[in-house]
């Protein structure tokens, strides 16, 4: 996507600012089939005045990318190793390999401030198979990292869902916040290594999933930053205009609750889609960015937690490989398509009025695949296609929903056909889908041209009559529902909007 949707939705986010955002991050997820070289992408933060980013992982070529720039690095460990860590020893060798190795403190290595042991451990859906291991695993990574001489510049922290806290159903305000009983104990433990480490207490806020899972009950104005007519009123006439606000400071009254009221709280994800559902749009997005840049420069903070507040937008890049289990806006979180083509003209440091794009990159021949005009049968050709390629904008409320039944097919076809790299063979589908020249897309639905990509693809050129069109283990498909008990967000949906809809309803 790129240029026509830039056209279409003309979102001026001009953040007038004499400095730069300097608590202001980004998230760089890779979970996609096409990735951009590393070190473009690096020339592009630095252009665009970015100088904080969180990893998922400790991706070495990542890494190597952002070696001497100066640019601040979070990076992530999987839930998956949680267990292990719970060993000192293998606490020092993961620090020693991903950590030491980059030379932190040197102005020529890799600037790692914090390490992201877990992620959303807490989770419910997880039914606390983690959660007596991250503090084990938190403790010794930080030790390892002290050991090593780095526990000064280097710190340890937990990744944490917004669902770890909540304020009662008979006092439903930010300043009654208190922490999950069901992890009161392993909660602490944490506590006392972030406090003791001078590290931050992390956790994801997202505006849109209040919106998204509210299924109309959630007050729309609310998830932004222009004022409410109706705010929310705490004790001693504290007045809330915005969900992030009354998010923070919940967290703040559970942590003062817990006796950590000074404690650094630090926003590890927040963000808005811009595919996939009818609150996932450019315009949107735009009004939820520029308020929380602006909100940011103010430099003024929640009533409860007032001064600069450090956040990572979530996220740089769409990802097509992520799951759809929460919702088909998933693979639509980026400020930026996955060719690096901005989708805001968001500026981070007052001087440009627009995203930097990420260079190098080059797009492939103007031409797209499509149905053949006297094709009527389409079911079985879009299964194949979209159990490979991001189908997700044909989905009901997302921008390609209004298509005709032969232009989805189309749609399907041609995403499978860029996400091949334009492969001959990739647009037969049975002789059912020729190549053209002329661009197939409409006002609103943006027909993608892939980019030339060194990311190694699934070989499956084109469906054959035998074809088995549900084995397929690379399968991105839309889901059928938009939530599932297994999402992993979706617990935080539950929770935050039964706290967040009984603050206006109860």
């Amino acid at each position: 996507m790129g240029n026509l949707l830039m056209n279409i939705f003309p979102v001026i986010l001009l953040v007038f600012l004499g400095h730069n955002v300097e608590g202001l991050g980004v998230n760089w997820g890779d979970i996609s089939s096409h990735k951009l070289p590393p070190k473009d992408v690096v020339k592009m933060l630095q252009e665009n005045g970015i100088k904080k980013v969180k990893l998922f992982n400790n991706d070495e070529t990542i890494l190597n990318a952002l070696t001497g720039t100066g640019i601040e690095v979070m990076i992530g460990i999987s839930n998956q190793l949680l267990k292990d860590l719970v060993n000192p020893d293998v606490a020092k060798k993961w620090v020693k390999e991903n950590v030491i190795r980059y030379d932190p403190k040197s102005p020529k290595g890799v600037n790692i401030t914090l390490i992201g042991v877990g992620n959303e451990p807490f989770l419910r859906d997880y039914k606390d198979t983690l959660t007596n291991v991250t503090g084990p695993a938190l403790e010794n990574i930080q030790n390892a990292l002290n050991d090593a001489g780095l526990g000064d510049t280097t710190k340890a922290t937990v990744p944490l869902n917004a669902d770890v806290y909540l304020s009662p159903s008979w006092n439903p305000v930010p300043s009654a916040g208190f922490f999950r009983s069901d992890i009161v104990d392993p909660l602490n433990y944490i506590l006392k290594i972030l406090n003791k480490n001078n590290a931050p207490f992390m956790v994801n806020i997202y505006p849109f999933l209040s919106l998204f899972y509210g299924n109309g009950a959630f007050p729309f104005d609310y998830a932004f930053f222009d004022g409410v007519s109706n705010p929310l009123k705490d004790k001693d006439g504290v007045e809330y205009t915005n969900c992030f606000d009354a998010n923070l400071d919940t967290c703040a009254a559970a942590l003062a609750g817990a006796g950590y009221k000074n404690m650094t709280i630090m926003v590890g994800e927040m963000g808005w889609p811009t595919d996939g559902n009818p609150y996932a749009n450019v315009t949107l997005a735009e009004k939820f960015y520029k308020g929380f840049v602006s909100y940011l420069a103010k430099g003024k903070g929640s009533p409860r937690r007032p001064g600069t507040i450090e956040a990572y937008l979530f996220a740089l890049f769409d990802e097509d490989r992520k799951s759809t289990l929460p919702g088909n806006f998933e693979t639509h979180w980026g400020l930026y398509y996955e060719d690096g083509t901005p989708k805001l003209p968001l500026d981070f440091h007052g001087k440009k009025k627009t995203l930097v794009p990420v260079p190098n990159v080059e797009k492939l021949s103007k031409k797209w695949c499509v149905i053949k005009p006297d094709v009527k049968n389409f079911t079985d050709l879009m299964t194949y296609a979209c159990d490979r390629a991001d189908c997700t904008p044909l989905t009901n409320g997302s921008s390609c929903q209004n298509l005709s039944d032969a232009a989805k097919a189309s749609y399907a076809v041609n995403a499978y056909f860029q996400y091949q790299q334009q492969k001959d063979e990739s647009c037969d589908f049975e002789g059912k889908a020729i190549v053209t020249t002329k661009d197939p897309s409409d006002r609103t639905c943006n027909f993608t041209i892939g980019f030339k990509t060194l990311t190694p693809l699934a070989p499956s050129p084109s469906p054959l009559p035998s074809s088995d069109h549900s084995s397929s283990s690379d399968a991105k498909a839309p889901s059928s529902s938009s939530t599932s008990p297994s999402s992993p967000k979706s617990t935080f949906a539950s929770m935050g909007i039964i706290f967040l809809v009984s603050l206006f309803f109860m």
